[in-house]
């Protein structure tokens, strides 16, 4: 597929790079270890501020600088100043799979007129607040729908959704346990 439109750009993305990135994994699979790490301080109240300063990629790094800021709404004891963390979860995940559905219809040869994903999800607060143990402290399940238009059939974009089931990172994070391993630093 990636040979038909090797030189192309579809839907923003160059097609010939994305090639080039895929063919330099597949010679040294080293290249494709990326790590990512951001830190977050609490800015009072419900308020956070998470930076990014950079991440890994082949065994190199990669310097950003970019800040993402949380905050509660009101009823939740926040100042309302940004989205919460559940939300943030959300628009991470669907800003994942946003990437693969573009990536696949360009693939394809697809050009977008749309894209749009809606997410939701209903967690009791008696879990988070500690009130029971019987309620989970988070979701259970979260439902999530893909709106496209573009010039695609509908098989073409049946076999894009698929491939982004199996290949999304934050799909495969939101759907399957991790493992997640926490340490405590008292100062």
């Amino acid at each position: 597929m990636l040979d038909i439109v090797k030189t192309q750009r579809v839907n923003g993305l160059d097609l010939k790079a994305l090639g080039e990135v895929v063919e330099a994994i597949g010679a040294d699979p080293q290249q494709a270890l990326v790590a990512f790490n951001v830190t977050t301080r609490w800015a009072g109240q419900t308020r956070s501020e998470t930076t990014v300063d950079g991440y890994t990629i082949g065994g190199q790094r990669v310097a950003r600088a970019h800040k993402i800021v949380a905050d509660e709404p009101y009823e939740l004891l926040g100042a309302d100043g940004a989205p919460n963390p559940q939300e943030l979860l959300m628009a991470a995940f669907n800003a994942c799979i946003t990437v693969g559905y573009v990536a696949g219809a360009a693939l394809a040869g697809i050009t977008l007129e749309t894209l749009e994903i809606r997410t939701r999800g209903q967690l009791d607060l008696r879990g988070f607040l500690g009130l029971s143990d019987q309620v989970p402290a988070g979701y259970e399940e979260i439902e999530y729908e893909v709106i496209m238009k573009g010039d695609g059939t509908p098989e073409q974009f049946e076999a894009i959704h698929q491939n982004v089931l199996k290949t999304s990172p934050n799909y495969f994070n939101i759907s399957r346990p991790i493992r997640v391993n926490a340490t405590l630093s008292v100062e």
